[in-house]
This record gives structure tokens, C-alpha cells and sequence, in this order.
């Protein structure tokens, strides 16, 4: 994340959105980035699936997802949760966390009374200039450490979501960048030039600075860089693990145009690579348990940290309301409770 947040900001409250959708809304955005727009979505589609996926209550995230959540007694006595849409409930913003060394806001934040923050993703959308991504490697490695050193069990994700430019009329319909948010050296500006009045050496610039895939299919030498170090980073399991490390963390190349506008290119990072995106949310959960649920079973039997899961027959997924029609389909699957328990 910047370390500068633009009074611009975008307060658009959170809306339901899914993974392709919202990488849509990154990959194709146009004009500048100062105002967060570009990666808004993300946020959203992380704070919904959280709720959906994750068990959360939405109350308990920031931004706050459009759901609500009823409960009542099932007929062996058991609770049954049942969740429903309703936008206009819908928060905005980030939280402002206390680190150790400051305070920080956090793109996507679980809290649970009276524990704390207990989850948070922090995301970072990059559109250009791929070659200095690792610039900025100690201020990602900070952001972590500070949080970690005043809440050694929060669970903190990363996601790096990075516009997959493969051609230079890809790089020059790329959104302007932020400049707080992004380590672009002196007389590195040339990808925010018009096309006709880039030069050959301004081309042969762009090529080595801000193409993401080449014409091979292979990955730029910065992204790969980029992927080696964060791999560095991430896979802190216990509480007395490096502070410095991110529970989670991943990469994903959105495609920017045509039909695969919004889908992830498949051929990177590699498959047995511990940044894909596929095991990210999984990994969040599984780390939240083994230390909120099974690690403090107190707090768990009384229901303060447990997951929850959702009634089948919620309007959610029955989808037999006015107007489900045109919300958006999953593309995980929702944290379900088995009927026969009900």
C-alpha cells in the first residue's frame, strides 16, 4: 500500500462483486490511480469473499461487505445462520490498525470483540514499471513487522494483482501511476508518452520497463524478481515465527483487454510456487483457526472467534429474490452448513 493516501480517495461503499469482475475493473481501468478506483474492487471482492468463503461476520469487516446475517434455532435446537444481500448496509474505507512502530491503514481488516484484529490483507495493484517492483521490498517487509509486533497472531495477507501488458498500445492504455505508490526512477515516464512521439529508445524503455509477459509467453525479469523475493516473505505459520513474515501471500497477472479481459494469466508464477493464487484464502483460514479456534478453545466454545457457516437456504444462494438475477455468481465455493445438522 502507498504510504501516502490521496484526499481523493474513493468512497464508493463496498459492493458484491466476483474475482473476474473485479480484476476486470483493475486490468481495464483508465486516467489516474491517486483516487484507488483501479483497486477498490479487489478490496470488495476480498471483503465479500471473506463472508461467504470465510465464515466472517460482515459486521466484523472493514469495508463492510453488503450482507446481513439472521439467526434462529433449527429444530434439534441447534442455530442456523442464514445471510442475506442487502447493499444498502455496505461500509467503506480501510481501518487504521495500531503497529508497533505506527499506525497503519489496512485495505481489509477482520475484527472480533474483544479480541481485536484478528485478519487483514493488504493489496497492492501495479499497472507499469514492473523493473523496480523489488524498489520498495523493505517498506512491504515494514508494513508487516508493524503489525505484527503489536498483534503477534494477526493473520496478514498479501495481494499483488499486476496488470499483464504484453504489447507497448497494452502499456500505453495503462492507467497513469501514483506516484507515492510506485518505485519509477527519474526519466522512467515515457510509457505516459502519446505513441507518436515515442522514440526507438523510448520503445526499447517501455519493452524493458513495463511489459509483463513477452511475446514468447514468458514473464518480465522484474515480475520474476519481484516473485523471488516475495517468496522470501511468506509461509509464517506459528506466533514465534519471524514477525517479518506475511501468513500469506500472492501474485496474480490479470489479462487487460479483449475477451480475457480479467482473467488470470495461467503460466505464472509456476505451479508449485507458493504464491498462487489458488491456495491464498485457504492458507488465511487455515492459519486463523489453528490459532483463534483450536489454539484458544475459551474463545471458540463461547462463540467470540469461531467461523461460521451458512444455512443453504439462505436468499444468498437460493437466489429467488427480486432482482438475484444480476448478482454476481461465485467462483468459490461459500462456506456451507450441512443440512442434516440443521
Amino acid at each position: 500500500m502507498a504510504a501516502r493516501r490521496s484526499s481523493r480517495a474513493d468512497t464508493t461503499p463496498c459492493q458484491w462483486i466476483d474475482g473476474p469482475n473485479a480484476f476486470r475493473e483493475f486490468a481495464t481501468h483508465q486516467g489516474k490511480t491517486q483516487s484507488a478506483r483501479h483497486i477498490k474492487p479487489l478490496h470488495w471482492y476480498i471483503a465479500c469473499r471473506l463472508v461467504l468463503e470465510g465464515g466472517f461476520r460482515p459486521e466484523d469487516i472493514t469495508p463492510r461487505p453488503p450482507f446481513v446475517v439472521r439467526e434462529q434455532r433449527g429444530t434439534r435446537g441447534r442455530p442456523r445462520y442464514f445471510l442475506s444481500y442487502d447493499p444498502a448496509i455496505a461500509g467503506t474505507g480501510e481501518q487504521i490498525v495500531l503497529g508497533g512502530l505506527k499506525t497503519k491503514n489496512v485495505d481489509v481488516v477482520v475484527n472480533r470483540f474483544p479480541v481485536g484484529p484478528v485478519l487483514a490483507v493488504s493489496c497492492k495493484g501495479v499497472t507499469k514499471a514492473f523493473r523496480n517492483l523489488t524498489n520498495r521490498m523493505e517498506e512491504t517487509i515494514g508494513e508487516c513487522t508493524n503489525l505484527h509486533i503489536t498483534y503477534p497472531a494477526m493473520v496478514i495477507g498479501y495481494f499483488a494483482i499486476i496488470r499483464a501488458n504484453r504489447t507497448i498500445e497494452d502499456v500505453l492504455e495503462a492507467p497513469e501511476l501514483d506516484r507515492d505508490d510506485t518505485a519509477t526512477e527519474p526519466g522512467e515516464a515515457e510509457s505516459e508518452k502519446p505513441a507518436h512521439s515515442l522514440t526507438a529508445r523510448a520503445v526499447e524503455t517501455i519493452q524493458a520497463n513495463d511489459i509483463a509477459i513477452q511475446r514468447d509467453g514468458s514473464t518480465a525479469d522484474g515480475i520474476i524478481r519481484f516473485h523471488a523475493a516475495l517468496c522470501e516473505m511468506t509461509g509464517r505459520r506459528g506466533i514465534r515465527d519471524e514477525i517479518s513474515r506475511y501468513e500469506a501471500m500472492t501474485i496474480a497477472l490479470i489479462e487487460p483487454k479483449g475477451d480475457q479481459a480479467g482473467q488470470v494469466f495461467r503460466g505464472f508464477p509456476p505451479d508449485e510456487s507458493p504464491l498462487r493464487l489458488e491456495p491464498f484464502f485457504q492458507t488465511l483460514y487455515q492459519r486463523y483457526e489453528e490459532r483463534f479456534v483450536y489454539g484458544a478453545p475459551l474463545l471458540a466454545d463461547r462463540g467470540l472467534t469461531t467461523r461460521l457457516q451458512w444455512d443453504p437456504n439462505s436468499s444468498v444462494f437460493a437466489r429467488q429474490e427480486l432482482g438475484a438475477a444480476t448478482w454476481p455468481e461465485l467462483d468459490f465455493e461459500p462456506r456451507l452448513a450441512d443440512p442434516q445438522t440443521s
